[in-house]
This record gives structure tokens, C-alpha cells and sequence, in this order.
């Protein structure tokens, strides 16, 4: 079966095996070791794809967790924030009456230097309540700013 005017790999094979059997034999050997690579081969890349996915599986789950963290710190920040926006807001109010209250403490000492109204002599010692600012006749020094601590204003 040989053939003398070409030296084939299948012809040389023949002659070593010396069968068609045995070429058969040598041909399913070699099939079935390339089937065996092919199905190793299909198992790395299925592994390959596995640990991918498990890659991007946790990578999710820390973007998720950061995503979180932010969402978390922005609400904190915005309810500083709005506390921020409040309290201004209540010292811009006692700001406007403090203003108010001095403007009209400022009105009665004027008409008090102009000459017009109480003509009797001013009380020269300070009063300790409150009522400095319901009747301001009784306060020792007029001129004097209206002084305020934080403490006084968590009152209002």
C-alpha cells in the first residue's frame, strides 16, 4: 500500500505499523488526546470566566457598601446642614428684635437729651432683673451695647 512516488506521513506511519489497524489506532489515540486537551482547555476557561465573575460579583458588593458610606454622609451633612440653616435663622430673628430694641432705646434717649419727657433725675444704681428692658429708666449706663452669651440665645 505504500506508494513510492510521494513519502506522506500516513504512508511512513503504514509502513512503521506495518496495518491499517494500527493507523486507526494511532489516528483515535491522537483524536482522543486532542479531545482531552480541548475538554482541559474548556475547563480553565470556564474557571477563567468563574473567578471573573466572582470578581465582579464582590467588586459590586464593594461599590455597593461605599455607595452607602456616601448616601449616609451626604444625609449627616444635610441635616448639619439644615441645622445650620435654623439656627441662623433664629439669630438673624433675635438679631432683627436686639436691633429693633436698640433702635427704640436709642429714639428714647434722644428725646431724652432733647429735653422732652421724664423730668425727674435717673436712678443711679442698676437693676438686677429683667425689667431693664421694660423700663429702661431704671438701667445706670443707656449707651451702653446690648451684650448677648449663646447661652441667653437657646432661650428664644
Amino acid at each position: 500500500m505504500a506508494s513510492s512516488s510521494g513519502n506522506s506521513s500516513g504512508s511512513t506511519q503504514l509502513q512503521n505499523f506495518g496495518s491499517e489497524g494500527d493507523l486507526h489506532h494511532l489516528v483515535d489515540q491522537r483524536k482522543r488526546k486532542r479531545m482531552q486537551s480541548n475538554r482541559e482547555s474548556a475547563r480553565r476557561s470556564r474557571m477563567r470566566k468563574q473567578q471573573h465573575l466572582d470578581d465582579l460579583t464582590a467588586q459590586v458588593a464593594q461599590l455597593r457598601k461605599e455607595n452607602n458610606q456616601i448616601l449616609t454622609s451626604i444625609n449627616i451633612t444635610t441635616q448639619h446642614h439644615m441645622n445650620v440653616e435654623s439656627e441662623n435663622s433664629v439669630l438673624k430673628a433675635q438679631m432683627a428684635e436686639l436691633s429693633q430694641r436698640l433702635e427704640s432705646l436709642n429714639e428714647i434717649l434722644g428725646y431724652i437729651d432733647a429735653g422732652g419727657g421724664y423730668g425727674g433725675d435717673f436712678e443711679t444704681t442698676p437693676v438686677a432683673d429683667h425689667n431693664s428692658f421694660i423700663n429702661p429708666w431704671n438701667m445706670l449706663y443707656v449707651n451702653q451695647p446690648i451684650m448677648a452669651t449663646a447661652d441667653m440665645l437657646h432661650q428664644y
